[in-house]
């Protein structure tokens, strides 16, 4: 497989060995500290990611060593900044397994990637009884811009469905590929559900039928190694911040002849190579997406993220993840007024689930108070809440610095909720 997650197995009797976790949760200075008089249990790592000490250092270096504007100038401090500003580039290339630094996009998130690619490549081939094909399962950032853009072009959004476990139903999804699409754009893996999507076979549907394929990584690029060239997408989104690097900055993977090919999504300085009042000529990919200054900083400090994550090792952040996924789902649903929501044979380590008589703010909040820091609500995704019957969850999810024995606290907050509701 091009990319390897944790999945459901089997209960650990104890932390798994390959990942030293205690030596890794003293590089995240965040993780120690007491909320409401107890120690910090952070699960709420698909929202966003805790930052380790080497990207918080490389932050402060670019903007206290080296910081400037790039590609301008001609004084050392320019040309250190662009320099760090491509090397940047190029570790997210290899970090996802792109042919060349062209391919990349700096953005400044999944989100605006999604975008780039709905308004720049989708639109001008959109009109009247064309498709876009998406899954049931999307965040609102994939399905809002297809939305805006079928809207635009009179083409119809098509939504393939999802089983009562939060699976792909790929027959189906299979069957609504067809002459009209235009496009695809699914989820790798499920920010509500923790599903782990086929995504290289739909990729594969896709293609022989000749329709290209967007994939949104956000929830994928931190738990395993992503290749895209494997996979055969023609797209891939991943945001920095769900990676444990800084917010505001994200890399789009586009297949270099798609970016040729592709009008500028704004215009600016830097995305040109001429400008008149009469023609203005664009720039070549990827600077042709990136009008104006760009987040520098970000870009280096998304790198010094990926090296981290890289350094730690993929195999054994899937294996402590795969240990966490499974001890979660044992306690949990050990206990009879928790309904689990998402229960698919591959997932990621997301954990969603209601209790019986509490609403999950209510859940959230007292969790909060015992120090444990959980996502409660519909998770940027309605329409799965609406698949379910529920207007929201209470959600942990689980980054390789957690540890069993916060699963222990997440399970005996929980029976403290149950104590006050039920």
């Amino acid at each position: 497989m091009s990319v390897e997650v944790a999945s459901q197995k089997t209960v650990p009797d104890a932390a798994p060995q390959g990942l030293d976790v205690r030596a890794v949760r003293l590089d995240f200075p965040a993780l120690h500290q007491e909320i409401h008089g107890h120690p910090l249990v952070y699960l709420d790592n698909a929202a966003s990611a805790q930052k380790p000490q080497a990207v918080i250092d490389a932050l402060v270096k670019g903007y206290s060593k080296s910081y400037s504007n790039v590609h301008r100038g001609v004084h050392t401090l320019s040309q250190r900044a662009t320099d760090d500003y491509e090397q940047a580039r190029s570790t997210a290339r290899a970090f996802l397994g792109a042919e060349k630094d062209e391919e990349i996009v700096f953005v400044r998130g999944t989100s605006e990637a999604i975008n780039l690619v709905a308004w720049s490549f989708a639109r001008p081939r959109l009109g009247p009884g064309d498709q876009v094909l998406i899954s049931h399962m999307e965040h609102h950032s994939n399905i809002v811009p297809w939305q805006m853009v079928c809207e635009d072009s009179g083409a119809e959004l098509v939504v393939a469905p999802i089983d009562d476990r939060g699976q792909l139903d790929l027959e189906a999804f299979k069957t609504l590929l067809s002459a009209k699409t235009k496009m695809v754009s699914l989820v790798h893996i499920s920010n509500a559900l923790g599903t782990i999507n086929p995504v290289k076979e739909v990729v594969a549907a896709a293609h022989e039928k000749g329709i290209p394929v967007m994939l949104d990584g956000a929830q994928a690029a931190p738990h395993g190694a992503v290749d895209v060239q494997a996979l055969g997408c023609d797209f891939y989104a991943i945001s920095s911040h769900k990676l444990f690097g800084p917010t505001g900055i994200g890399a789009l993977y586009g297949r270099y002849e798609h970016l040729e090919s592709m009008r500028p999504y704004q215009g600016g300085g830097e995305m040109i190579r001429y400008v008149s009042f009469d023609k203005t000529e664009y720039n070549v990919p990827p600077h042709r997406f990136e009008a104006g200054t760009p987040n520098i900083v970000g870009a280096i400090g998304m790198a010094a993220a990926m090296d981290y994550v890289t350094g730690l090792g993929f195999a054994e952040i899937v294996t402590h993840e795969a240990a966490l996924l499974d001890y979660a789902h044992q306690r949990l649903s050990a206990i009879p007024q928790v309904r689990l929501i998402g229960t698919a044979e591959h997932k990621a380590s997301v954990v969603s689930f209601t209790i019986d008589g509490a609403h999950p703010h209510d859940i959230g909040t007292i969790l909060d108070h015992q120090g444990i820091a959980v996502r409660a609500g519909h998770h940027c995704a309605q329409p799965i809440m609406d698949r379910f019957g529920l207007p929201a969850t209470a959600r942990a999810s689980f980054a390789f610095y957690n540890t069993l024995d916060e699963v222990d606290r997440l399970a005996d907050g929980v029976g403290k909720v149950i104590d006050m509701f039920c």
